[in-house]
């Protein structure tokens, strides 16, 4: 090799080498560049937690409109459809074939089915007629217009106000005044009530559409928590002044999510809380103002039914008393990118355990799962023997009737009765087979037990007596 190959040679590496150097500081700098922009825009996410796309007005009642400026919120309330079931709770696809009357193709399964004592207890009741499994909040509003409950009894317009979205309609009822409106939809017919409303719960119902805050809409629960605060000494409560941004992801929950009755022929949705929340406080409310829901068909008992008191329950358990809220476990916070939102598929926070349960409790899955499936079996065999004992003071003051016996040993058994269902169903009826409060439900369960038993003595004393 001469000088000349030789100096051709060493430049062709060096050209080489700059060529590398060149190539791998572009690639250096690109993923830098990316990197940064990929930071740059996280951190753009999380300081703008949406994007004004339209303008969200105080009427602006549809979801999908909200959607379009919180697509992953709306996403996940979309997926309200899903339908699963839980050992304990939850629902499953029935399928059904639809008719002209009610166009449902899928139904969730029937309690009267699953335990036929159901019927015994509501004899004479709607519900004895049809009762299923609830359902997502996609569903709330179909499954109440087509019940077989409707055929039975005509109901009031009230029950809009936990079935559909209804802040828009009252106020246009009103002419703006919320709580006209909803005392004139509380007087209407059903069928007349449902041409008002176009959708189930909304967006609107929770939120305030200028700043995104959470907001009571529901005039039972503005007007239950009123009385209730008024029992501990708080007068003029107003729940969206003075309500906490944690107490508030509760109470939009217990706008529906509660024990209720229809007061008068004016139909007032009333929350029964004036006295307390626990179920003697409630029982001791109803007392006073002798309400009934019905006339029991076989024991002619004047009885209750608890519809769903699971706000009332969680706030008898520890979970309230630590300050964990609703949406905590119900609408578990989830990461999507930098942003930091809660999930608005609302379910049981048994099938989101690790968002759920282990952001507070450093325990695996299984053994979460597992502790609450032990809480849930126990009050559901507890609630069967309540139930048992309950189907045996209905059928002993059924054959004491047909047997002729006096009114005073009756009527002292009907009133054990009217405690006995009352306590069994406040918690058969609240979702969550006593893990909101599980000594409360143990407790309430051993009370009507002790109810239903009570009741039998009183009629065993009265035959004897005779």
């Amino acid at each position: 090799m001469n000088l000349n190959q030789s100096t051709q040679k060493s430049n062709r590496h060096s050209f080489r080498f700059i060529a590398l150097v060149v190539i791998v500081s572009s690639i250096v700098t690109i993923g830098l560049t990316a990197l940064l922009v990929n930071i740059f825009e996280r951190k753009q996410e999380s300081r703008n937690p949406f994007y004004r796309i339209v303008e969200l007005t105080d009427t602006t009642e549809a979801p999908e409109t909200w959607g379009k400026n919180f697509p992953m919120q709306y996403e996940g309330y979309l997926r309200t459809v899903d339908q699963v079931r839980t050992r304990f709770g939850g629902s499953e696809a029935v399928p059904r074939t639809p008719t002209e009357s009610d166009p449902r193709s899928v139904v969730a399964q029937s309690k009267l089915e699953e335990d036929p004592r159901l019927k015994t207890i509501w004899a004479g009741y709607a519900f004895s007629k049809d009762f299923r499994e609830e359902r997502g909040h996609a569903y709330m509003l179909d499954d109440q217009t087509f019940t077989e409950r409707q055929i039975v009894v005509k109901q009031p317009g009230t029950c809009m106000h936990c079935h559909a979205s209804v802040y828009v309609p009252y106020k246009k009822l009103g002419n703006g005044d919320l709580i006209k409106g909803f005392e004139m939809m509380n007087k209407m017919p059903y069928v007349e009530a449902r041409k008002l409303v176009n959708h189930s719960v909304a967006c609107i119902d929770c939120h305030d559409p200028i700043n995104m805050q959470l907001r009571v809409t529901r005039p039972g629960f503005i007007e239950g928590i009123r009385s209730l605060k008024a029992s501990q000494g708080i007068p003029n409560y107003e729940v969206n002044k003075v309500a906490t941004r944690q107490e508030m992801r509760s109470y939009v929950c217990g706008q529906c999510h509660v024990e209720y009755y229809f007061k008068g022929p004016e139909k007032r949705l009333v929350y029964p809380w004036a006295k307390g929340l626990s179920v003697d406080s409630i029982m001791a409310y109803y007392d006073e103002v002798k309400h009934k829901d019905w006339v029991h068909a076989d024991s002619k008992a004047e009885v209750l039914k608890a519809q769903h008191p699971e706000f009332e329950m969680w706030t008898q358990g520890v979970h309230a008393r630590s300050g964990v809220a609703c949406a905590d476990c119900h609408m578990p916070y989830m990461r999507m990118g930098a942003m930091k939102i809660s999930d608005h598929q609302v379910r049981s926070p048994l099938l989101s355990i690790n968002r759920a349960c282990q952001t507070c409790h450093k325990w695996s899955e299984q053994e979460m799962k597992s502790r609450a499936e032990s809480i849930q079996e126990r009050t559901f065999r507890m609630r069967n023997l309540a139930m048992d004992a309950l189907v045996m003071l209905i059928a002993d003051i059924e054959k004491e009737i047909k047997a002729g016996r006096s009114e005073s040993g009756l009527k002292a058994a009907r009133s054990y009765q009217r405690k006995a269902q009352f306590f069994l169903d406040f918690v058969e009826a609240e979702n969550s087979t006593g893990f909101h409060a599980p000594g409360e439900a143990l407790r309430i369960l051993g009370e009507s037990i002790n109810y239903s038993r009570m009741g039998q003595v009183v009629l065993r004393d009265n035959a004897e007596g005779q």
